[in-house]
């Protein structure tokens, strides 16, 4: 079993690449998390998580890692992901949201607010702060839009 995460990130980028998996690579390595192995994970940040702007991950770490993503080889095509944080008090723990979709940046980050919103409203918790970060790409042949927070110990 893994411990909890006591520290993340919130980070996005875009990129191209060769292929759709070089895109997507390239995206991860522009976002920071590159040389590490993802562990998609779903939505909770745990309990007392402490953002960690300046964050280093050891190469090769498993990573928990709430990711948004899309990967387009339509030349022109308009692609972003988007990532959000919701912080509640500060010993609860907070909400994270992921989208991606083929859009402009700041529909992506419209649309995890209205996540962010109702997630804590379905909750029952007060929303007292919101982290979101997005990035879009203007497809040229293959091209990934990615946001992601990942989560440390």
């Amino acid at each position: 079993m893994l411990p909890t995460p006591k520290k993340y990130f919130v980070t996005a980028a875009a990129a191209e690449g060769e292929t759709a998996l070089n895109a997507f690579d390239n995206a991860l390595l522009k976002a920071r998390i590159g040389n590490v192995n993802l562990l998609r994970v779903s939505s909770i940040l745990p309990p007392n998580c402490e953002l960690d702007n300046d964050l280093v991950i050891p190469p090769g770490s498993l990573v928990p890692t709430a990711y948004g993503a899309i990967i387009s080889d339509t030349p022109g095509e308009l692609i972003a992901a988007a990532v959000g944080v919701g912080i509640s008090e500060a010993d609860h723990f907070g909400v994270i949201m992921e989208f991606s979709g083929k859009c402009s940046a700041k529909e992506a980050e419209e649309r995890i607010a209205q996540m962010l919103e109702e997630a804590f409203k379905v909750r029952g918790i007060a929303l007292n702060k919101t982290i979101i970060k997005s990035a879009e790409h203007r497809v040229e042949k293959i091209g990934c839009a990615f946001a992601a927070v990942p989560l440390w110990y």
